[in-house]
């Protein structure tokens, strides 16, 4: 996450109470502090993840938004760590707006964002993978949900559960891809370890069951990970299982390129 001081203060929000909390003013985090950007329609689910984040003494809100287009305002103004972003909304919706600010921010200082969905999950989740977003949150996710949700995208993690991502998969290569943004020449840069665990990430494994199929250590499993990030210039997860579909790496329904095996690490 950024640390900002005041020389990066954007316009003050005036520090509106919500849900008897305090919202502070763009400019006011302090170092370790993540601040939080909420766009949604819904008054009430503003207000009530707004009230849930505010109580918490690491997470900032910095600023509402009621639709796309304010939500791309604000963050250019408010530079925020995390946008929770819905995606249905008035004027600009969220998967718009979401290219917006990562097309906008400069590539250290993009914010992560943190799609709010239903949990009927449609062609817009993949959309939003494909737009950039980190990660997806039910909307009726519990207080701990959300304040984990979004401590784990602020770290630069993306937040793709296991569950969530196993649903996707019978729709996820069903959509057209007309341009994919990943070359499928860089997959050659990846052992064949790595490329086990890439299918099993697309797979929707978490990383204990990565580790326990592979029979290998957790700690091993991060590591492989960070790898097949950096050699695939990733930004995190959620985009290693939109390149490994897109490319054909991993089929719905496949074992993927060549199936993961068991061998020593």
């Amino acid at each position: 996450m950024k640390a900002r001081g005041p020389e990066a203060r954007g316009p003050e929000v005036g520090g509106p109470e919500v849900g008897g909390e305090k919202v502070a003013p763009a400019g006011s985090a302090g170092d370790g502090m993540t601040r939080c950007l909420i766009a949604d329609d819904q008054a009430m689910v503003r207000e009530g993840f707004a009230a849930v984040l505010a109580a918490q003494p690491d997470l900032l809100v910095v600023g509402q938004a009621a639709d796309g287009a304010d939500a791309v305002r604000q963050a250019r103004h408010l530079q925020p760590d995390v946008v929770l972003m819905d995606v249905r909304m008035p004027v600009m919706d969220g998967l718009q707006a979401t290219r917006e600010i990562l097309r906008a921010a400069a590539s250290p200082d993009r914010p992560r964002v943190l799609m709010l969905t239903t949990f009927d999950l449609d062609d817009y989740v993949y959309q939003a993978l494909r737009a950039g977003a980190s990660g997806f949150l039910l909307k009726d996710a519990t207080s701990a949900e959300l304040i984990h949700a979004v401590r784990v995208v602020a770290a630069g993690d993306a937040l793709l559960a296991p569950s969530v991502t196993r649903r996707l998969i019978a729709d996820f290569a069903r959509q057209p891809h007309p341009d994919p943004p990943f070359p499928t020449t860089t997959l050659s840069a990846l052992t064949h370890r790595e490329s086990e665990v890439l299918q099993l990430i697309a797979r929707g494994l978490s990383n204990a069951e990565i580790s326990e199929t592979l029979v290998i250590a957790e700690q091993t499993t991060k590591t492989h990970i960070g790898r097949i990030l950096a050699k695939l210039n990733l930004r995190d997860r959620a985009q290693a299982v939109v390149l490994a579909y897109e490319t054909g790496f991993v089929t719905p329904g496949g074992s993927g390129h060549d199936g993961p095996r068991r061998q020593p690490s």
